[in-house]
């Protein structure tokens, strides 16, 4: 007996991604490369997914002294790793339940990473931050689904609206779906650099307010996949329309430590919020999400990151707790890693010289391949692309001419040309981490 027509309505209508009609296409490409079949190229590159490590960058020393000594403790008796690696590691196992990574943590995190992160928060923003307001997560993307499990409501009349950035990843729409969520689309002004405007999220959410209920605003900054970074006056002017909306504020922060463009510097929704006084510094109610995967960490493969509350009602907060709970606990070592990234090595101590040479270094490279991607992409004909001010890709256009258009459609791809804008184009993020 089949149990097709048992499964959640909600999941069959998630519909394959972009990403993975990307891949697939890519596979069936290198398979013919394989097989003899001439090309005018030779292979094919996948610079579409933002996975650091995988592309080329090299993991941090630090990170990795530290891991290899909580995984393996009788590394603490090495003296050919550096005297503070082994003071960090026995720190953080002392937190460990029998001193070792393997037991289970506690819900809320270990307690090492947990405070970490908390005094990492209240040095950026120049504000005390409680740690009882941050929940550990299996990265962003999973603090976002409980969030969404927490604020949506996908059955009766009008289901819970979540306006989203366009362009937006592919795996947070799908997410959307899962949850029985309306996706609100607000269109980014890309002739001016992609930037946020209210007139087009009003715009937006007065449409929406017929066929579903919009409660949330989902705010990517820095840009992903769109490369850009809000100034502190357009911050403003979002935490401002929440508030005269009552809308939750998501803010997905991920890509905070790369800033780019001149004159651009990043400022978390939370510092703003406080710096902007009474009444929204009391009322906005906001959720702001960080991880180890992007940044100059990049161990995506880890899997940890944090969500912060700011004004929630206590109330919802013993139920945020309950829902983070039937998680379980985070797996230990992406604590260990989102430990490292909240607390670096500081001036003074024996690793410092060289975690600060390989942050600089990796930096260095993304801003000479963010120049080399402009560059590739503005010799390219048909193709334009607007500055990348932060995160780690650019979103080209691509100008379809009329003749190419016609080919697609006798090759039966008209169906995807139909949802392109009117100027015979369409959009796809290039990675700045490929080397």
């Amino acid at each position: 007996m089949s149990i097709l027509r048992e499964i959640n309505p909600n999941v069959k209508s998630i519909r394959e991604s972009e990403q993975e009609i990307i891949d697939r296409r890519a596979g069936e490409i290198n398979a013919e490369i394989e097989q003899g079949l001439v090309k005018h190229y030779k292979e094919v590159l996948d610079v579409s997914f933002g996975d650091a490590h995988g592309m080329g960058l090299k993991p941090l020393t630090f990170v990795r002294q530290v891991l290899a000594a909580c995984i393996y403790p009788s590394l603490l008796l090495d003296d050919s790793l550096p005297l503070d690696v082994r003071e960090r590691a026995q720190r953080f196992l002392e937190d460990c339940d029998g001193g070792s990574i393997g037991s289970y943590p506690p819900m809320i995190g270990v307690r090492k990473a947990w405070l970490s992160v908390s005094e990492f928060i209240s040095r950026r923003d120049g504000i005390v931050s409680n740690p009882d307001n941050i929940f550990i997560t299996s990265g962003s993307q999973h603090g976002l689904i409980l969030l969404l499990k927490l604020l949506v409501q996908s059955e009766g009349a009008l289901r819970t609206g979540v306006l989203i950035p366009v362009p937006c990843y592919c795996s947070f729409k799908n997410a959307l779906t899962a949850q029985g969520a309306v996706a609100v689309p607000y269109y980014l002004c890309e002739e001016e650099g992609w930037t946020v405007q209210i007139k087009e999220l009003r715009k937006a959410l007065h449409a929406a307010r017929g066929h579903c209920n919009p409660m949330v605003l989902y705010i990517i900054n820095p840009g992903n996949p769109s490369g850009h970074v809000q100034s502190k006056a357009s911050i403003e002017e979002v935490i401002r329309f929440a508030a005269e909306e009552r809308l939750f504020l998501m803010a997905d922060e991920v890509y905070q430590s790369f800033v780019y463009g001149n004159g651009r510097e990043f400022y978390s929704y939370k510092k703003v919020l406080s710096e902007m006084g009474s009444p929204y510094s009391s009322n906005v109610e906001l959720a702001s999400f960080h991880t180890i995967s992007k940044g100059v960490m990049g161990e995506c493969g880890l899997r940890t990151g944090y969500v912060e509350l700011v004004n929630i009602d206590p109330e919802v907060m013993r139920y945020t707790s309950s829902l983070f709970a039937t998680n379980l606990c985070v797996p230990v070592v992406g604590q260990i890693a989102l430990d490292v990234m909240a607390d670096p090595p500081q001036p003074g101590q024996p690793s410092y010289a060289l975690y600060a040479q390989q942050v600089q270094s990796l930096q260095r490279t993304l801003m000479n391949n963010v120049q080399r991607t402009e560059e590739v992409l503005s010799g390219l004909p048909g193709i334009t692309c607007q500055p990348i001010m932060g995160g780690i890709f650019a979103f080209a256009c691509l100008h379809l001419s009329q003749a190419a258009i016609k080919h697609a459609k006798v090759k039966k791809a008209g169906a995807r040309l139909a949802v392109l804008p009117a100027s015979a184009g369409g959009h796809g993020p290039v990675c700045v981490t490929w080397l």
